[in-house]
């Protein structure tokens, strides 16, 4: 199965490596990125859409068909942030576009990336994730062919990509002895970025995939999981 997907917050990390991994991937065949500035990557498989509000995309409903894979990494910090402001970034923002691509796009496979630590009551004393809790409990409702909540702990980045954070390369010469220590809590941007890939072409057993299950997904062959 090719794969046409749509990646939003590629401007950061996550979505910057996601993206890098689709761009090499013999499996994808289009990818259209969805940004308010520029990624700065040229690529014959990729597209992008320049548009500044997120909470109104009739502008470029058109565009969105004829798509298979949404890997959703746009997010934010819920650093300062009040819970109404924190819910309409995360819950109200996201929710909005995936109903949007489940009507236009039936046959495909959403991954959002949350965090480990979400949660799935939305009854918790931590606001960030009641909201995440949300957030996934709304997509797996969906009428997606499937959803995927991503939510990974230590993320370690990939070299030579602009926008990791400058705090991660305190980290990165750790990531061999951490992986190590805790297995369950570490999981390589690269792997990550294989595991949504194989979403589509190989599927999961789980909607939820915590660090283990994406690493164990990233190294799974064709049939594994049906």
């Amino acid at each position: 199965m090719k794969i046409r997907a749509i990646i939003t917050g590629v401007t950061g990390m996550v979505g910057e490596g996601v993206l890098h991994e689709c761009l090499q991937h013999p499996d994808v065949e289009h990818v259209l990125v969805i940004n308010r500035k520029p990624c700065g990557v040229s690529h014959p498989k990729l597209t992008e859409i320049i548009h500044k509000n997120f909470f109104d995309l009739s502008a470029i409903k058109s565009q969105l068909s004829n798509y298979n894979a949404c890997y959703f990494c746009l997010g934010v910090s819920s650093a300062g942030l009040k819970e109404e402001e924190y819910s309409r970034l995360s819950f109200d923002l996201t929710v909005h576009m995936a109903e949007m691509l489940a009507g236009l796009n039936p046959d495909m496979v959403f991954c959002y990336v949350s965090g480990m630590g979400t949660d799935s009551t939305e009854l918790g004393k931590r606001m960030w994730a009641r909201v995440k809790g949300k957030t996934e409990n709304h997509l797996m409702q969906l009428p997606f062919k499937k959803a995927y909540m991503f939510r990974p702990a230590y993320i370690n980045p990939i070299k030579g990509l602009k926008n990791t954070h400058k705090s991660y390369y305190a980290f990165m010469w750790l990531y061999p002895i951490l992986r190590r220590l805790f297995p369950n809590f570490t999981v390589s941007l690269k792997e990550l970025g294989i595991a949504m890939i194989h979403t589509v072409t190989k599927g999961y057993d789980k909607s939820i995939l915590e660090s283990k299950d994406i690493i164990k997904l990233a190294k799974s062959e064709p049939g594994t999981f049906g």
